[in-house]
């Protein structure tokens, strides 16, 4: 793994110097988009809707529009807030673990100790598993204030960014205000199936059905040759928010390409050899991993 941040976790006089690293990674097998005609890759372009003109990232400015109005907002704009300046991971409190409703958590992310001593991260590791406390701190990272919960996971210090109070919804539903009468023998009835389903939870026994059959598919794909030559799903690398290469073109360049490598090919066989020529096997995409 590679660290994305470094810092200092404090409280008090406490100092523990850190290193953050992403605590989890998404599966899914990358896919993207083509033309269902040729396979050729769809691309996106930057466009301007005043001028039309294909904007370059580096000139591209973000902006807030209330409806009637937009306030464009520029790199300097933003750079005056205030944002990560400091490197330093504060503890606001220590609060009791079971009053963090899981439903605030967000990102989570893994700290080692960054230096040659790792006391002080012992120290405050050991304090939050022995106090069954879960330490609420502010940092800034990626030019935004967070909220998270500092805790402890098989024996490393973690981070769980939490959403701010205003960004979780409140659940109003009318039929549940409706009085309903349950019957104590419904309710005996329905522990007996929850009874008949307990366990213990393990989540090494629980794998994604659809990635695992996706990968499937497109290992079946490739092993019958049902693919093509990566790159001709391309029309050529576009110079940043310059304009997309004709992939028709592309293709039909590939496609000459190929004849005259045949062609040569041709030209090089014995004359006792067969005279149709050898087919030319399938490119076969990298087997996702």
């Amino acid at each position: 793994m590679r660290s994305i941040w470094k810092g200092a976790l404090t409280f008090g006089l406490v100092n523990v110097p850190v290193k953050v690293y992403a605590a989890t990674e998404d599966h899914d097998v990358p896919l993207h988009q083509v033309h269902a005609a040729d396979g050729g890759r769809i691309r996106y372009q930057r466009r301007c809707e005043v001028c039309g003109e294909v904007v370059a990232y580096r000139d591209i400015d973000r902006a807030y529009d209330d409806g009637e109005r937009t306030v464009v907002l520029t790199d300097d704009d933003l750079k005056s807030l205030p944002s990560e300046r400091s490197r330093e991971i504060d503890v606001v409190e220590f609060v009791p673990s079971d009053q963090v409703d899981p439903i605030a958590f967000d990102r989570a992310y893994f700290l080692e100790p960054d230096s040659s001593s790792p006391k002080s991260y012992a120290l405050l590791r050991e304090t939050l598993e022995r106090t069954d406390r879960t330490a609420i701190v502010r940092f800034s990272l990626r030019q935004k204030t967070r909220l998270a919960a500092l805790r402890v996971r098989d024996g490393v210090l973690m981070l769980q960014t939490l959403l701010w109070s205003d960004e979780i919804r409140q659940a109003s539903f009318p039929a549940l205000d409706e009085p309903v009468k349950i019957s104590e023998k419904e309710l005996e009835l329905s522990a007996s199936l929850v009874e008949s389903y307990s366990s213990d939870f393990d989540p090494e026994e629980f794998v994604d059905e659809y990635q695992r059959e996706l990968r499937t598919l497109i290992d079946a794909k490739l092993e019958k040759g049902d693919a093509v030559d990566t790159e001709a799903t391309f029309g050529g690398e576009a110079e940043e928010g310059g304009e997309v290469i004709d992939l028709m073109e592309a293709l039909r360049a590939s496609v000459e390409r190929s004849r005259k490598a045949r062609g040569a090919a041709d030209d090089a066989k014995p004359d006792d050899a067969d005279d149709k020529p050898a087919r030319k096997p399938r490119g076969k995409s990298k087997k996702a991993s």
